[in-house]
């Protein structure tokens, strides 16, 4: 037997009030009821009053109301297998690890913000769309492939950090390289990769990597987080202390959003460029206005195990037991 909502059972704790609501009305009718007739007269003189009665319509509504929440709890017994086809879109999304993404010009840090900003995403995904995740720095690395755990995809997403990746530096075409061979064998349909980043790239040609892309007919949509102006890289010393980035030479190292490049890296492949500000991710947009009109894919059909609902029983049960109840007298009919 299989309970798809457990959740239900939380109401039983409601019993104790019920079991005491009826005691005090009980308590109650009989308080009402000695004003008339002494205690211990009460069921031979007050109209065949019978406290027996009382108790049975009492333990009736507990029972009705105990086999409400079992039907609230959709007991399920029984199943059926059933073929079912997915049909949704491959996204990769590709995020600059690198310590640039300390920055705060876009708070808590452009690293944190884009978390939350893909956890946003996520929630708009329909459960047919393929996912994946790709870190990146001065190396690149597939940190979740194409998957349709979007839980096991969160877990990947939260363990990134500047420290993700142990080669430093900024490799936009690293990146996208890694993200192009992440299609490798997959279905035909539109291929789309969401690079997430400030833009300063420091070796490699992103713009080359993005010719190879449009190649392989993938699309790149690029969203910049950061901003023009710009700000100084903080980071943590070994002491857990907040300090700025300094260069080789001592100086302090601010990072700018180089938006022009990006720019250029969408157009090349036929995606869109958008900027992340404080409040709005960009990436809303993007799912909605560009990646939910590219092409689908068919995923193949697997059978899923669907269970028989049987909340009807005992919803029946509280029915039949409410019935009584308010079927039953309270008083014992007097004998002629």
């Amino acid at each position: 037997m299989n309970i798809a909502n457990p959740q239900a059972f939380a109401l039983l704790w409601l019993m104790p009030l019920l079991a005491a609501a009826l005691h005090w009305f009980y308590l109650r009718r009989c308080q009402k009821t000695s004003l008339f007739v002494q205690n211990h007269l009460l069921e031979d003189m007050a109209q065949g009053f019978s406290k027996k009665h009382y108790r049975i319509k009492a333990m009736l509504v507990m029972a009705a109301f105990l086999f409400m929440v079992v039907a609230l709890s959709r007991p399920q017994w029984g199943y059926s297998m059933l073929p079912i086809k997915r049909h949704g879109l491959d996204i990769m999304i590709a995020i600059d690890t690198s310590k640039s993404m300390l920055t705060r010009d876009v708070l808590p840090s452009r690293l944190e913000r884009t978390k939350l900003a893909i956890k946003d995403l996520i929630l708009k995904l329909n459960g047919s769309d393929h996912i994946g995740l790709i870190a990146f720095a001065g190396d690149a690395m597939v940190m979740c492939p194409f998957t349709y755990d979007y839980n096991g995809f969160l877990l990947s997403l939260d363990d990134l950090g500047t420290d993700t990746i142990p080669r430093g530096g900024t490799n936009l075409a690293q990146a996208i390289d890694e993200s192009v061979k992440a299609y490798q064998g997959m279905a035909d349909s539109d291929k789309a990769v969401v690079l997430v980043t400030d833009g300063e790239e420091e070796e490699g040609d992103a713009l080359e990597a993005a010719k190879r892309a449009k190649a392989k007919g993938v699309h790149i949509f690029t969203v910049g987080i950061g901003t023009r102006e710009g700000d100084l890289v903080q980071v943590s010393n070994p002491q857990g202390q907040t300090e700025f980035l300094k260069d080789a030479e001592g100086n302090a190292v601010k990072s700018h959003l180089n938006e022009n490049l990006l720019a250029q890296i969408a157009y090349m492949t036929g995606g869109a460029y958008v900027r992340s500000t404080g409040t709005q991710s960009g990436l809303d947009y993007l799912y909605d206005r560009q990646l939910s009109k590219l092409k689908k894919h068919d995923a193949q059909a697997k059978m899923a195990r669907l269970y028989d609902e049987r909340f009807q029983w005992p919803l029946t049960l509280a029915f039949g037991f409410l019935l009584a109840e308010t079927s039953f007298l309270y008083r014992k009919r007097n004998a002629k």
